[in-house]
C-alpha cells in the first residue's frame, strides 16, 4: 500500500504511516477501534463565527492536479442564540462551508446563510422561528394579551436551510426539509433568495435528498394532501436548465402520487430511490402526528419532535412507481420495522428491484437520540444512551416486478448473489426479509455515497461511509456490496463528515478516484481542521489541507468541478 507524500514534510511521514497502519488493521472489520474518553467531540457542537475571507490552507501531501473547482458543505454553525440555546442537532442556523481548489493550493470559507430564522434571530437577540428540536417563545416584550393571541397564529416553517446543497437549472439551492430552499452563490456564499416551493408544486415539504438526472431534471418527494383529504407522497421534478433562461423552478410538476398508510399520519420522509425506470419509496412506522402539528403546536408551545410519533404495528411498506408510463404499482410489500433516513442504492436486474439501505432496526425513532444534551455528554453516557437506541445496520432488500398470487409461501426472488427473499402470504402481501450487508453493535455506516454519476441507479460495488460509533463519527468507511469486504480511515481523536467521491477524469474502475471529507481535530495544538483527501481505491490518504480555526458538525454538500 502506497502513500502519496511529499518528500520534505517529514511531520508527516509518521502520522500517515500510522494512519496506513490503522487502514490495515480495521480491513474486513468496518467497527471503530477507538474509544473517545476525552470527549474532544463535543467541540464539533460548538458555536463559531463566519470569516471575513478566505483563509489559505496549509497543504501536505499532493493535490492531484484534475482536483478543482469547490467543495461545498452545510451543517449547523451556531448553536445558541444570546441566552437561548438550540436543543437538537438539527436547529443549529446554517453554516455554508467551501474548500476551493487551484494550482494544487486550497482555500477555506464560510458564511451563515442569512434566512429570515437568522436574520430575524439576529436582529431580536433571541431565536425567533421554531426548530426542528426547539420552540420559539413569543416576544417576551410583547404584553400578554399580544403574546396570547401570537399563539393562535400557527406556526411559521423555518427556512433554516442546514442540511445539504444541490444544483436546479444553473442555479444552487441549500435545503432543510420544509417547503422553503435558499438561492446561493456557490462563489461568494451569498444568500441570493428564499423560495417556497408550494408556489409551484402541492407538497408541505420536501426532502433534502433528492435525484439528479443526467440531463438535469431533479427528482424529490414530499407529503401532501392527496384524494379524500387524506395524505400521500408526491414525486415532484423540476426539468434542466431553460434555453430561454427561465427558472426550471417555474415549470416544476407531479410526476406521481404514493399512497400513505394512515389518512392523517404521514410518514417521515428522509429520502427515496430512483432507478431508470422505477421510484422506490420506503415508508417507515416513524409518524408526523399531523392532527397535532395543526392544533396543539401553537397552543401548547410544541416543536416539529414532539409531533413524531411511532405506530408500533404497521412495520415497514415499500412502495415502487414506474416512471416510463408514470403510474404507483398496488404491490403491497411489507417488511419488519426499520427507521430509514439514506437510501445507498437503488437499481433493476432480471425482474427485480434491488435496494440498498442504511437502516436503523425497530420502530423508535432514531432522532430521540440526537438531542445535543445527549451527543455533548462524557464518551460513558455517550455509549450508554446508544445502547438504548435502536440498531444500525446495511441492508438489502429486493423487489420482485413479476408476481403471481398463486405462489404463495414460496421465495420469489431468484437472483443468485443475494440472501434477500420475498415471500407471498395468504393477504396478498409480499413479506421481504434483507441480506444484511454489515452490521456491527452501535456502529452505523450512515451518510452513505457511491460514484454516482456513472453509478446512480445501476448495479454497482462500492459504497462509501461516514461510520457513526455510539453516535459520534469518528472514521470513513468503504464497503464492497458484492462480496461485504470493508477498508477504513481512522484517527485517534479525529471526526470527518460524510465522504463525497470525486471520480478522477481518465478512470475507467468504479472506484478510480478519490474521497473528500473535512475532519476536526480538536485535540490538535494548531489547525484543528482539515479537509482530507483519501484514495478511494484503499482509503490510504493523498492529502490533507489544515485551517487554522475549528469547524463544526456538517451534514452533506456535494463537489463543484
Amino acid at each position: 500500500m502506497e502513500l502519496q507524500m511529499m518528500p520534505d514534510v517529514h511531520s508527516s511521514t509518521k502520522r500517515r504511516l500510522e494512519t496506513c497502519k490503522a487502514v490495515l488493521s480495521t480491513r474486513k472489520k468496518m467497527v471503530s477501534r477507538v474509544e473517545h474518553p476525552a470527549g474532544g467531540y463535543k467541540k464539533i457542537f460548538e458555536t463559531c463565527e463566519e470569516l471575513a475571507e478566505p483563509i489559505p490552507a496549509q497543504v501536505t501531501g499532493r493535490i492531484p492536479s484534475w482536483l478543482k473547482g469547490s467543495l461545498l458543505r452545510l451543517g449547523p454553525g451556531l448553536f445558541e442564540v444570546g441566552s437561548e440555546p438550540f436543543y437538537h442537532l438539527f436547529d443549529g442556523q446554517a453554516l455554508m462551508h467551501k474548500f476551493d481548489f487551484k494550482n494544487g493550493q486550497v482555500t477555506y470559507y464560510r458564511k451563515f446563510l442569512k434566512t429570515d430564522a437568522y436574520v430575524r434571530a439576529m436582529t431580536e437577540k433571541r431565536i425567533v422561528i421554531t426548530e426542528f428540536g426547539t420552540f420559539a417563545y413569543p416576544d417576551p416584550c410583547k404584553n400578554i394579551f399580544s403574546r396570547f393571541f401570537s399563539y393562535f397564529k400557527g406556526v411559521e416553517v423555518t427556512d433554516n436551510c442546514l442540511v445539504n446543497v444541490y444544483p436546479i437549472g444553473e442555479d444552487f439551492y441549500a435545503c432543510t426539509e420544509t417547503n422553503f430552499i435558499t438561492k446561493v452563490n456557490p462563489e461568494t456564499l451569498e444568500t441570493l433568495k428564499k423560495v417556497d416551493l408550494c408556489n409551484y408544486v402541492s407538497i408541505n415539504g420536501v426532502t433534502a435528498h433528492p435525484h439528479i438526472d443526467s440531463d438535469g431534471t431533479v427528482y424529490n418527494i414530499g407529503n401532501c394532501m392527496g384524494k379524500g383529504a387524506s395524505l400521500a407522497y408526491n414525486i415532484v421534478s423540476i426539468p434542466p436548465a431553460q434555453k430561454d433562461k427561465s427558472d426550471p423552478i417555474e415549470k416544476s410538476k407531479v410526476v406521481v402520487q404514493f399512497p400513505s398508510s394512515e389518512r392523517f399520519k404521514p410518514s417521515y420522509v428522509h429520502s427515496f430511490g430512483m432507478t431508470p425506470n422505477y421510484f422506490v419509496f420506503v415508508e417507515t412506522p416513524v409518524k408526523i402526528n399531523l392532527l397535532k402539528f395543526l392544533g396543539a403546536w401553537s397552543i401548547r408551545g410544541s416543536n416539529y419532535m414532539d409531533c413524531f410519533e411511532s405506530n408500533e404495528t404497521m412495520g415497514t411498506w415499500f412502495h415502487l412507481a414506474s416512471r416510463r408510463p408514470t403510474g404507483y404499482l398496488d404491490y403491497k410489500f411489507r417488511a419488519s420495522a426499520i427507521n430509514v433516513f439514506h437510501h445507498i442504492n437503488c437499481y433493476e436486474d432480471q425482474g427485480f428491484v434491488v435496494v440498498d439501505l442504511c437502516t436503523w432496526k425497530g420502530f423508535e425513532f432514531v432522532y430521540n437520540y440526537l438531542y445535543l444534551a445527549n451527543l455533548r455528554e462524557n464518551w460513558e453516557e455517550v455509549k450508554k444512551a446508544a445502547m438504548m437506541a435502536p440498531q444500525p445496520e446495511v441492508r438489502r432488500y429486493v423487489l420482485p416486478l413479476d408476481i403471481y398470487k398463486e405462489e404463495q409461501g414460496k421465495n420469489l426472488i431468484s437472483l443468485p448473489y443475494t440472501t434477500a427473499t420475498a415471500v407471498m402470504r395468504n393477504d396478498g402481501t409480499i413479506w421481504l426479509e434483507p441480506e444484511v450487508l454489515f452490521s456491527g453493535p452501535r456502529q452505523a455506516f450512515e451518510f452513505p455515497q457511491i460514484n454516482y454519476k456513472r453509478f446512480g441507479g445501476k448495479n454497482y460495488t462500492y459504497a462509501y461511509g461516514l461510520g457513526l460509533n455510539h453516535f459520534i463519527p469518528d472514521r470513513i468507511c468503504k464497503l464492497n456490496v458484492r462480496t461485504k469486504e470493508t477498508w477504513v480511515w481512522q484517527e485517534p481523536d479525529s471526526y470527518p463528515s460524510e465522504p463525497l467521491f470525486v471520480q478522477s477524469p481518465d478512470g475507467m474502475e468504479e472506484d478510480d478516484g478519490v474521497l473528500l471529507t473535512v475532519v476536526v481535530n480538536p485535540g490538535a495544538a494548531q489547525r484543528p481542521g482539515y479537509l482530507l483527501i483519501l484514495n478511494a481505491k484503499d482509503l490510504t490518504e493523498i492529502a490533507r489541507a489544515e485551517v487554522d480555526v475549528m469547524i463544526p458538525v456538517t451534514f452533506h454538500g456535494m463537489y463543484k468541478p
